[in-house]
């Protein structure tokens, strides 16, 4: 009786709290962990939105599904004695987003870092050149840039006729050249460098100009500076924005679905991980199979991010003097 008076009581005191977390708290559990939770029992079955009532538990099929052609597969039988084909693209979806995100990401944070110590400079107009530097990451994601960036670089597209004006010949179709068709996506990535830009600049901002200045009175040049004084203290702005835009990377989807056709261009060079997802899912309405996919996606963001954080350590410094 002690317990359930003293639980009314707390109710009671904390009452108007709760009723202001209510929203957010059913929005979670409505429109976020049950969904989750729903799309984790759709990977381990067979689930077709055209026929839901012949969904069927197939335990790990999926995901063997996934990974058979690793043990040689092409076909198995799943636990109800079906007989499923193993995905002959998934490790190549697999391949062109990892090769995606381990080029553009660091390439990105190179970019934006040197734009980012130019903006820092005591230059005229320089709040208006960050505005402009800024806009291509607003713009990046949108339907409109990819088909403007598709048009820019196809066999007849704006790129090839500049070439073309400085003399180069033969110039290939950019956009559905296998070979080139990727690294167009990855410009369209570094191009987009306006919130890396933004955020460094805010940490450049906090790097006192004593150490600077100090540093040249014993004789520092500026590469010297660079990295003694402005990387080791920028590394904890580093770490935010390699975890983010790594993160992001990882779900790109607008740009190759646009620039690649739908169908991850000529010989599936822009086949990304989320575009083979949707295809799955939408075109061959293969749900329970896309919802696998999502949850091994979910597993490599989260390892690869848990193995940055966890390596961050040895190069990142917050100042505390260890």
């Amino acid at each position: 009786m002690h317990k359930l008076s003293g639980i009314i009581k707390f109710l009671k005191n904390n009452a108007a709290g709760y009723l202001f977390l209510a929203p957010w708290l059913v929005g979670f559990l409505v429109l976020t962990l049950y969904p989750m939770a729903y799309s984790l029992w759709l990977g381990f079955t067979n689930y077709n939105f055209t026929k839901p009532d012949a969904t069927q538990w197939i335990g790990l099929g999926n995901y063997l599904k996934m990974f058979g052609p690793l043990f040689g597969l092409s076909e198995f039988t799943a636990s109800t004695g079906q007989v499923m084909r193993v995905d002959p693209y998934y490790l190549k979806a697999l391949s062109v987003t990892f090769t995606y995100v381990f080029v553009s990401v660091p390439l990105k944070l190179t970019f934006a870092l040197a734009v980012a110590m130019l903006m820092n400079q005591k230059l005229r107009g320089v709040a208006f050149y960050r505005a402009v530097y800024y806009i291509p990451t607003l713009l990046g994601g949108s339907v409109a840039i990819a088909v403007l960036w598709r048009k820019l670089f196809e066999k007849d597209g704006l790129v090839n006729m500049f070439l073309g004006a400085l003399g180069f010949t033969d110039l290939p179709g950019w956009i559905t050249n296998p070979k080139y068709a990727l690294w167009t996506l990855v410009l369209l990535t570094v191009w987009q460098f306006g919130s890396s830009m933004i955020i460094f600049l805010a940490g450049l901002k906090q790097i006192p100009q004593e150490y600077y200045e100090a540093a040249s009175v014993d004789g520092a040049n500026k590469v010297r500076q660079f990295f003694s004084i402005t990387i080791p203290l920028l590394s904890p702005v580093i770490l935010f924005n390699l975890v983010m835009q790594m993160i992001g990377a990882f779900q790109a989807f607008t740009q190759a679905y646009i620039i690649g056709g739908g169908r991850g261009g000529v010989l599936n060079s822009t086949l990304f991980y989320t575009l083979h997802l949707y295809i799955q899912g939408w075109a061959y309405r293969e749900l329970g199979y896309a919802s696998a996919m999502a949850w091994v996606l979910l597993l490599v963001i989260g390892v690869l991010t848990a193995i940055v954080l966890r390596t961050s350590n040895l190069w990142v410094s917050y100042g505390t003097g260890e």
